[in-house]
């Protein structure tokens, strides 16, 4: 119940729902009751039923409610004769059914109304929620799974709001308003009725029990599918390449007959309940046809043959909001596990939002003091890291993979917070700084491009305001053009999946010019040229020394030959700095550990 309550805390104007909702439900439900109701009359003339007692005495039949009616319709009987009173009681029904269909409609599209709203709600704040996270989320999490909660998940708990509120509403407003009626007509059979009820209570306990347990079985298995669906289309070219075509269909197929075995298991369960509930109203209604049939022969109660035909047609209707509540129910354990998944994810901590409001000003430098960091707390990343980046100047980072470079620029940009030790812009902690504001003063080219399935246009502006003066001054200074150029559409070009259509090194120049779009204060250069052919890395190189110009750096460099011209070099080994100075300085050094490693590509 905590999760369903937390899900409707994403609706707007419930107030305003509910009175809508209730209202025009209690109406559908009225008039449905009530065109039931006319099968009385209908009968009294169909077997010519003395119906003068009743405008006499207005109490024989327990219609006293409807005294009105039975008087109005008496005296069109008698001065008009039977076939018009049974076209008014016929035009009555219509009239009834028209207005009972069109509440409930109306009730429908409130309803609908409001489930979408709120539904729409939820889904676009656990996405922000989820773009908000900390990059450890999702370095540990599933993308295929996170893709399920926000798509499938949700859509199961907005059929189940739809289920429930109907059930909860709509329906148990039907079933009161057949209730009271079938009481004004005869209070010892429907006390006889609802005996049977603990019954039916105890029996669907025990099945939503083993359905909820079920529904998440469900909802890991398509989860799991979801995730091997992403992660083999994403590597389809390792998959060929390897021929392990059969290997990922195993895979799959394992988790397809898992889902489908959960989903069967679940759908029995929930099926069964329909049936059971049909079942228990058909028993119901043999067993009241014998009970008001023992009535009315033994002389004991003043229950009249076209009365207990009209009440058992009433009593057969009740089965259906019964039988609606019941599937809404086992329905419900579905929305219910789903509920729970999403909300998990919403209860994440937002490590990274946690930010002061100082507006970051970057005059001096950036300084790393006594920086110690590790993603798990058995292993150590970074200890004691001290760097100095000094405005206009190019400082490169050297090392061996898994010296820590690459987490250096990540703790830089806030994906992390350091454990021990402060990073400072101008004497001032990172942390209390603006967050959104800190990272425009930053560009980052990374070592793998990454363009997203659009046009050039749009990868270079990527939700940057800037003018076609600009664009064209960025693809330039890129050395873009060239290529773009000669492609069918120009910057209109759709680039692919991942940028697929591209080469390596066109997508690392669309990768730079929109950088220079940005036009940071701060460049992070991260190994932006070591996947690339000598041909590509030369072309790239030459849009890095453009967007280098009068630029603040910080290269992290595979290829050593691209900062033999940095201002100053740091060596890290093992998650330290053993090394400092320029190319120069550090060349000098016997048996340098920077001098081995140039020394190993052949630079000297």
């Amino acid at each position: 119940m905590n999760e369903y309550l937390r899900i409707l805390s994403y609706a707007t104007g419930k107030r305003a729902f509910l009175i809508k909702f209730i209202f025009f439900s209690t109406l559908a439900g009225v008039f449905g009751v009530l065109n039931l109701v006319m099968l009385k009359p209908l009968l009294d003339i169909l077997f010519d039923q003395n119906t003068s007692a009743v405008n006499s005495s207005g109490s024989g039949t327990g219609f006293s409610p409807l005294v009105y009616f039975q008087t109005f319709f008496v005296q069109i009987l008698k001065e008009k004769g039977k076939l018009a009173a049974l076209g008014f009681v016929c035009a009555l029904v219509v009239c009834c059914s028209f207005l009972g269909n069109a509440f409930r409609y109306i009730s429908m599209r409130t309803l609908e109304k409001f489930k979408v709203n709120m539904v729409a709600k939820l889904r676009q704040s656990i996405f922000s929620h989820t773009l908000s996270l900390d990059l450890a989320f999702f370095t540990s999490e599933r993308k295929g799974e996170l893709i399920s909660k926000i798509t499938n998940d949700i859509q199961e708990v907005e059929n189940s709001v739809a289920s429930s509120f109907s059930a909860a509403i709509k329906e148990i407003i039907l079933l009161i308003a057949y209730m009271v009626v079938l009481f004004y007509i005869s209070w010892p059979l429907t006390i006889f009725s609802l005996l049977v009820i603990p019954l039916i209570g105890g029996f669907l306990g025990v099945i939503l029990k083993k359905m909820r347990s079920d529904a998440g079985n469900t909802q890991n298995h398509l989860s799991m599918l979801l995730n091997i669906m992403d992660e083999a289309f994403g590597s389809i070219r390792i998959i060929k390449s390897f021929n392990a075509e059969s290997y990922i269909n195993k895979k799959f197929q394992e988790e397809n007959t898992g889902y489908k075995n959960a989903l069967y298991n679940y759908a029995k369960k929930r099926e069964m309940a329909s049936p059971f509930s049909e079942f228990i109203g058909v028993s119901m209604v043999a067993g009241l046809l014998f009970f008001g049939g023992y009535l009315i022969f033994s002389g004991n109660s003043d229950l009249q043959p076209t009365t207990f035909i009209a009440y058992l047609a009433l009593f057969s209707q009740v089965v259906r909001p019964a039988k609606e509540i019941s599937q809404a129910i086992g329905s419900a354990q579905r929305g219910l596990v789903a509920a729970k998944r999403v909300l998990s994810v919403l209860d994440l901590n937002q490590a990274e939002v946690v930010s002061g409001n100082s507006r970051p000003s970057f005059k001096n430098s950036i300084t790393f003091k006594g920086l110690g960091f590790s993603y798990t707390d058995k292993q150590q990343v970074l200890n004691d890291i001290n760097i100095k980046i000094q405005k206009g100047s190019v400082v490169a980072l050297v090392g061996a993979s898994g010296s820590g470079k690459s987490t250096l620029a990540d703790l830089l940009m806030r994906f992390y917070d350091p454990k021990l030790g402060e990073i400072n812009l101008d004497e001032e902690n990172i942390n209390t700084l603006d967050l959104a504001a800190f990272r425009n003063k930053i560009g980052v080219v990374p070592q793998e491009a990454s363009l997203f399935n659009d046009s050039i246009r749009n990868n270079i502006f990527f939700g940057r305001e800037a003018s076609e003066t600009e664009l064209t001054t960025a693809i330039n200074t890129a050395y873009a053009s060239e290529f773009i150029d000669e492609l069918p559409s120009g910057i209109a070009y759709n680039v692919g999946e991942r940028g697929s259509k591209l080469s390596g090194g066109q997508k690392q120049r669309i990768s730079i010019a929109r950088a220079i779009l940005k036009d940071p204060e701060l460049l992070i250069l991260d190994e932006a040229t070591s996947a690339l052919d000598t041909a590509s890395e030369q072309q790239v190189q030459k849009a890095l020394n453009s967007l280098l110009k009068n630029r603040t750096a910080l290269v992290i460099a595979h290829r050593l030959s691209t900062i033999q011209s940095a201002d100053n070099i740091y060596v890290l080994h093992q998650g330290q700095v053993i090394e400092e100075g320029n190319h120069n300085s550090l060349m000098a050094i016997e048996n340098g550990h920077y001098k081995k490693l140039v020394e190993l590509q052949k630079l000297a």
